[in-house]
Parts: C-alpha cells; structure tokens; sequence
C-alpha cells in the first residue's frame, strides 16, 4: 500500500523546492508569533497520553513553513487506542493533503484532511481486533492560525488578551448533547443510564451496546459504528496581540469550568500555568481521573514573555462586533469568539456525516497512472472500484452519485455503518 500512495503522489504536478520557498516568503505578510507551551499530569488510570512537537515542516527543509501541532489523547477500556492515536493520527493528517500546496491552500485543505486522517486512524486501529478506544483532541498551530480537531470530551480553549475565553471544541457527551443523541438512535444505538437492581437508572446517559458515555470516538470497536470518528473542526485566526490556548482531559473539565481554568494561570509562563490548571482542578475535585494539561502561549515575536491581563467582564455588546468568516458553520454547536479584532473564524463544521465532510469536489480523481484514489485510505483504485461517498446516501441528496470523492469498498461498508445504514462489519472475538 506504500508503494501506491506513492506513485499517487508523484502523479501530481510537482513544484521545484525554490519556487515553493519563494510562495512563502510572498505570502509572509506579518512576523511569526513564538510559541511556548507546558505539560502537566496526574495520573489515576494511566489511560492519558499527549503529543506536542514544534518541528513539522509543510516544506521538508524550509524552516520558514514551521508548524505545531500539540494533542491529548483520554483512553479508556484501555490504553492501546490512545498510544496508537498519538503515534499515527499526524500521519495519516497530513498524509491525506495534496503536496505542492502554498500555505493559505495547505491551511484551507486542513480541516478535510483532519476528517480523513481520524477516520483512516479509526479504521486502521480496528483492524487490530482490540476493544480499547479514546478521545482526541488534535490542535495545529501555523503561524496565527489555530486548527482544532476534536472527538470525544477533551476540550481546547483559547483566552485572547481581551479577556474572553472561547471553546474551540464541542463535548460529545451523549448526557449534553441533544443533536448527538438523535444521532445516534437514528443509526441503530439505544442510549440509556445503566439500571440496576429493581430497575433503578444511574449515572449519565451511555449508548449500547457497550454502555460508552460518548458518541464520538476513535476505537470502540464493541460498540458499534454509530459512535463515529468524524470530529469537529474549528479553525480560527488570531491578531498580532496572540492568546493562550488550554487544552485538557475530562479530569481537569470535570473539576472546573473553561473560565476557571483560564483566571488560574493568568500572568503565568506556559509550564507552571499548566501546573496551576491541574492543581486547581484536583484542588477542586481530587484525583478522581486521569488529569492532563497542556498549555500553549501563541506570543507577538516583540514579547519575550506572555503579558499578564487582569481577567475583563465578559461584554455582550462587544460580541456582536465579532469577525465571521466561515466556510461552513455549525454555529450553533459552539460558543461564539467573542473578542473584537482578536480572533477571525476561518471554518467550522460538526456533522457527523461522512459524506457532508468530504464534500463533492473531485479531489481524488484518477491520477496519471488512469487509478482513482481512496478518499480516506488513500489506496489506488481502478476506475470499476470505486464507489462516489455520495451513492446511496440519503444526507447528500444535492450531489449526484457518479461525483468524487471515491471511497473503497471496505471504507464504503464503514461509511455505511456509521451512518446506521448496515450493522457494524466488525466482530469482537
């Protein structure tokens, strides 16, 4: 399968390293911000696990194409899907963008390539017969863009020099969300609270089989096909003046609110604020899960220290003056950015349709070679092989059913499982 995405890639028009060097330096209007970030943990379960690395390169060898990306992955029923999530989810990212792109199309090719890369890391770690699952909070940090990915109930929040702190994901706890639960009973799931003896129901809202608070997930194999790897993606552009981004497990969200954790570290260096964030919350709480932050400072290059700005009252009217420029907007499944001139929504889209997330471009069309290529697994098709994501679907009615992008049959039997449309293909021995 190597061999064939690469000769995929090598089908498309290449550009010389020199002229792509030149694009970016063209496209560098504004001096890069500083990035410094901590980690801190506690552990109860041992199920957490986090990425962070600042060295990636849109650009192999341009260091002026720099990115971050920093991750934290909440395992439960065991820790395989989280280990494999933080070792490949990057890959299978950036794997699925066309190479030779500038950074404005790298950046715009982002979000669709994030719904690939969780569904191909979902599919992949299927294969390996374990019943372990995660969540997976994913953010990409280029320049003043901000790119979060979310399933599950990680969450990432950003707090501006204004004051105002802003979710950049969606929790998808079946308990809060009333979208995810019509979601998922309309594919075939029951949710329910666990009865006990005498038919008592406790606890918060799950799914069965399997009794998972979550409608999204990567793993979970057990569970079914309705609980989907499709995340949320937001994705936002901050001014100059930069901001602080908190990202988390359920340890530190259970224990205190977006807001508290911002006003808990404010003044603070990217490491110790992550400390304080966890200690707040076990302060709050106590060690009751698996707690983890990380911190991440987006800072002016003129600041050698992130400023310390007393926490503002949140205003209403000053809401109202907010940026919007989305592509595609869930708007209603997130708070909006509430901070005048420091943040512009470039995209934002929740649906857990497959179909709807990869759109009706035809961006896999058949290469030099006369193959088509697998929207998600990125393997080469023969024209006979693939199937339109659209054919048969009843959430695309606007597109038709010969149009790209192309799935394989074993995607294909995914995407209809996670839409209700069959039971789950995959068996627990």
């Amino acid at each position: 399968m190597g061999s064939r995405q690469e000769r995929h890639r090598s089908d498309h028009d290449l550009v010389p390293l020199a002229a792509l060097i030149s694009r970016e330096l063209r496209n560098e209007k504004m001096e890069k911000p500083t990035v410094r970030y901590g980690c801190a943990a506690q552990s109860k379960k041992g199920e957490d696990y986090y990425l962070m690395t600042t060295d990636c390169q849109r650009i192999h060898g341009n260091p002026s194409s720099a990115f971050s990306v920093f991750a934290i992955f909440d395992g439960h029923n065991g820790t395989a899907a989280a280990v494999y999530s933080r070792d490949h989810l990057l890959n299978h990212v950036l794997g699925a963008i066309p190479c030779g792109l500038g950074r404005d199309e790298w950046l715009q090719a982002l979000p669709r390539a994030l719904v690939v890369g969780f569904v191909k890391t979902d599919k992949e770690f299927q294969k390996k017969g374990l019943t372990s699952g995660t969540t997976a909070t994913f953010v990409i940090v280029d320049r003043w863009t901000v790119t979060v990915a979310s399933v599950g109930d990680s969450r990432c929040i950003l707090d501006t020099q204004g004051g105002a702190v802003s979710e950049l994901t969606v929790d998808h706890r079946l308990e809060e969300n009333a979208e995810e639960r019509e979601r998922v009973t309309a594919s075939g799931g029951e949710v329910g609270r666990l009865c006990i003896f005498g038919g008592t129901e406790i606890g918060p809202l799950r799914c069965w089989p399997g009794g998972l608070c979550l409608s999204r997930s990567i793993g979970d194999m057990d569970v079914g096909e309705f609980i989907v790897p499709i995340p949320y993606v937001k994705q936002v552009k901050l001014s100059t003046v930069g901001g602080r981004l908190i990202i988390a497990s359920d340890g530190v969200w259970d224990a205190i609110s977006s807001d508290m954790a911002a006003k808990s570290c404010h003044g603070l260096p990217a490491e110790l604020a992550a400390r304080q964030v966890v200690k707040e919350a076990l302060r709050t709480r106590g060690l009751k899960d698996d707690t983890t932050c990380i911190v991440v400072d987006i800072i002016p290059p003129d600041n050698t220290v992130q400023p310390a700005t007393p926490p503002k009252k949140y205003n209403k009217l000053r809401s109202l003056f907010f940026r919007r420029n989305s592509q595609k907007s869930a708007g209603k499944l997130s708070k909006k950015l509430s901070a005048v001139g420091i943040v512009e929504e470039l995209f934002e889209e929740g649906s857990a349709m497959l179909a709807e997330r990869l759109g009706s471009e035809d961006s896999n069309g058949p290469s030099m070679s006369g193959l088509f290529i697998c929207a998600v697994c990125q393997v080469d098709l023969a024209a006979s092989e693939g199937i339109s994501v659209h054919a048969g679907s009843i959430f695309s009615t606007s597109s038709k059913p010969w149009q790209g992008p192309f799935l394989c049959a074993d995607c294909c039997n995914k995407k209809d499982a996670m839409e209700g449309k069959r039971p789950s293909g995959v068996k627990v021995t």
